[in-house]
């Protein structure tokens, strides 16, 4: 194109032949000619291509789309005996694809005050101590409300029934101090799947007053606010920070809700939700007066070891209780064994897993109780006359001895 531009230059401004051009350029004389000639920069054109690949697989291809939308190009042309370019290959499944992929669209959704509050699980990649020279990644609950934005989020041991309901208490009595319309989750296995909840969390709603929504599988739109907000937490909370413990963590992480995450003003909906959240509460409902049951109570009979399991760790029991029915309550916090209303162990709960936690006393009770089960046993008393002469009993229930030795007598005749 430069050369284009110079011939036509020399020629029109300096009056120059096509010879002296030439010359000057060391071309050609006929390039000369044809630039002089052309109105426009000469460019490269290719050639048009008489039978494309692509047109002798295309119905191939087509076919095998209408009835599997979704299957990867390299199948496709492995499939179809392709022998070209895979990235041309890919660029053309890439082109018609979508003509046969199902589309599912997502609806613009409203959410009312007080009516529904979307719970997940973050699991943040943090190493926690939790004891025992142990550390350990633990599940955070988040629960956020759809109306406010307002976020809710604890730590808890395991993503076990138990736990996950105890954990959502705890948000609702302690930062939503309400109960809404309804919880979002998606199919976590310890709330249920399949449309089936687990075990204790149909008695656990209709103790707080609520009902559980379950997303269908594959759609994260459902539950997207709560979605967003696990992503805010790990790029915004926990880079920088470490953690002494589970409860370090707490305590971490409720100032930082409080402090900046609630704070922050929302691009949709143009609030904060420290200040919208009161709307949220007034649309909902009130606490439940009881504590609903989290974790189930069981009984079970203490044996010679004098040991509970909760959750894979054993828990010493005053071993006085040893062959009796014993009951153990379990919280986030808590392990309480009791034996007909007399408190029988508490324990801190241990988050870490496969540990053994004993009570020094229950130890030194053990100790007292094997010694004393060691002991001779004390000789029997000897004959001191009191006892009780057999036929005072014939005499307590008129029963004549002659008279019954006699009618044996007859019945054996």
């Amino acid at each position: 194109m430069e050369d284009w531009a110079l011939i036509r230059s020399l020629s029109r401004n300096d009056g120059l032949s096509q010879r002296a051009i030439a010359r000057r350029l060391g071309v050609d004389r006929a390039t000369v000619a044809r630039a002089l000639s052309s109105d426009e920069p000469p460019r490269y054109e290719r050639p048009p291509v008489a039978v494309s690949a692509w047109l002798d697989v295309e119905s191939a291809v087509r076919g095998l789309l209408a009835e599997f939308p979704d299957m990867p190009a390299t199948v496709i042309g492995q499939r179809v005996g392709w022998t070209g370019a895979a990235s041309w290959l890919r660029e053309n499944v890439a082109r018609v694809r979508p003509e046969y992929r199902r589309v599912d669209p997502a609806d613009r959704l409203v959410h009312l005050p007080g009516e529904q509050v979307q719970c997940d699980l973050w699991f943040p990649p943090a190493d926690i101590p939790v004891g025992w020279g142990l550390t350990a990644r633990l599940p955070v609950l988040v629960m956020v409300a759809a109306f406010s934005r307002f976020i809710a989020a604890v730590m808890i041991p395991s993503r076990v029934t138990g736990d996950l309901l105890a954990g959502m208490w705890r948000l609702l009595a302690g930062q939503f101090r309400a109960v809404p319309k309804r919880l979002l989750w998606d199919n976590e296995a310890g709330i249920g799947r399949a449309g089936r909840l687990a075990e204790g969390v149909a008695g656990w709603l209709g103790t707080v007053g609520t009902r559980l929504v379950q997303a269908k599988p594959f759609d994260p739109e459902t539950k997207g606010i709560v979605e967003r907000a696990n992503g805010y937490l790990e790029t915004s909370f926990l880079p920088g920070r470490s953690f002494a413990s589970p409860a370090d963590f707490n305590t971490q992480l409720a100032g930082w809700l409080d402090e900046t995450a609630n704070r922050r003003l929302v691009r949709d909906t143009g609030r904060r939700p420290a200040d919208a959240v009161d709307e949220d509460r007034r649309a909902m409902g009130l606490l439940a007066p009881v504590t609903p049951v989290c974790w189930p109570v069981w009984q079970t009979r203490l044996a010679r070891d004098y040991y509970v399991r909760v959750a894979s760790n054993d828990y010493s029991v005053d071993p006085a209780m040893i062959d009796r029915i014993v009951t153990v309550h379990t919280s986030l916090d808590m392990v309480e064994v009791d034996c007909h209303g007399v408190l029988a162990a508490r324990h801190d709960r241990c988050w870490a897993r496969r540990q053994t936690i004993t009570d020094p006393a229950h130890v030194a009770q053990a100790a007292v109780l094997r010694s004393a089960f060691h002991q001779p046993k004390p000789a029997l008393p000897a004959d001191d006359g009191l006892g009780r002469d057999l036929a005072c009993y014939d005499q307590a229930f008129g029963v004549d001895v002659a008279d019954l030795e006699s009618l044996l007598l007859v019945e054996a005749a």
